[in-house]
């Protein structure tokens, strides 16, 4: 279902780059295993239940973990208003409407298509940001959807989660006999934890160069539909400057969330490797719009 969300082929791309090497990569991982004669058929099957349920329900699931509740436009008039007039200017489906009672300001979409999608927003994000700020903030998220990244994101994830399985299979399951049935091999459950992990490890790379890339892009076409840049910008300054202002517990609580928001919630004094980081720097991102407010100009 196309929009009129600015496209992005370097994302385009990279989703389909990412898919493939995740998916050699699960296979790869599988023929070491039957190689290895480990009966993994049962751990397959529950980790296939798994991404089945996380792509079917990641919206529902998405909203639970993160406190967030459908609101109606009686409920919230302003917010609704403001992504009616986004979706008639993206010629797209209307999303759900949530908000999330949390002092932390920030915003997430997540849903595996245009029907399915929610935008949540929290109650912190409704004070802190400006009609203009926080419409740059729905457009940037609406075009996660649009660019159906979210559904990527979350096949994405699978390999991770089999991997993870794998591994406590191996640790719990007595695989501990060792290969040839001697004494000098290495024992079975040792190779399989240890192969796990590695694919763990390359997944989780392969996963966090996309969201970094995704955040750029959804700067990007939000900046381009709402044609407000500066706007953006501004809601990014604003949103990462009272991140210090939130307590320690409650940045703890958001963080394992950071890959689904607008901007990541760190602790004070906190900063992550590049490798590791779901979002790109903050200046990068300003840099970015900065260029597209450039680009504008000129037109």
């Amino acid at each position: 279902m196309s929009t009129r969300f600015a496209s992005d082929r370097g994302l385009t791309s990279r989703m389909v780059v990412t898919l493939f090497l995740l998916g050699l990569l699960y296979v790869v991982f599988v023929g070491a295993l039957i190689a290895l004669g480990v009966r993994a058929l049962s751990v397959l099957l529950i980790a296939g239940v798994m991404l089945l349920a996380q792509y079917f329900l990641s919206d529902r699931i998405a909203l639970f973990a993160m406190g967030g509740r459908e609101v109606s436009p009686q409920e919230a008039p302003e917010l609704h208003g403001l992504i009616d007039r986004l979706c008639a200017m993206a010629d797209m489906p209307k999303p759900r409407v949530a908000v999330a009672d949390s002092d932390v300001p920030n915003a997430f979409a997540t849903g595996r298509n245009q029907k399915k999608a929610v935008v949540c927003v929290t109650t912190g994000i409704l004070r802190r940001l400006e009609p203009e700020e926080l419409e740059g903030v729905l457009a940037h998220e609406l075009s996660h959807v649009a660019h159906r990244d979210v559904a990527v994101m979350t096949i994405a994830s699978f390999l991770g989660i089999v991997a993870g399985l794998m591994t406590r299979f191996a640790l719990y399951s007595g695989l501990g006999g060792r290969r040839d049935g001697n004494q000098g091999g290495l024992p079975i459950g040792l190779i399989v934890m240890l192969a796990s992990i590695l694919v763990y490890a390359v997944s989780f790379l392969l996963t966090r160069a996309l969201s970094r890339y995704r955040e750029l892009a959804a700067d990007r076409a939000g900046a381009l539909l709402t044609q407000q840049p500066s706007a953006l910008a501004s809601a990014l300054t604003k949103v990462s400057g009272e991140m210090a202002r939130i307590p320690t517990r409650d940045l703890r609580e958001a963080e394992p969330f950071n890959a689904f928001y607008f901007a990541p919630a760190l602790k004070q004094g906190h900063t992550l490797a590049g490798l590791f980081s779901t979002h790109p720097p903050l200046q990068r991102r300003l840099e970015n719009l900065a260029k597209i407010s450039a680009q504008l100009g000129r037109g």
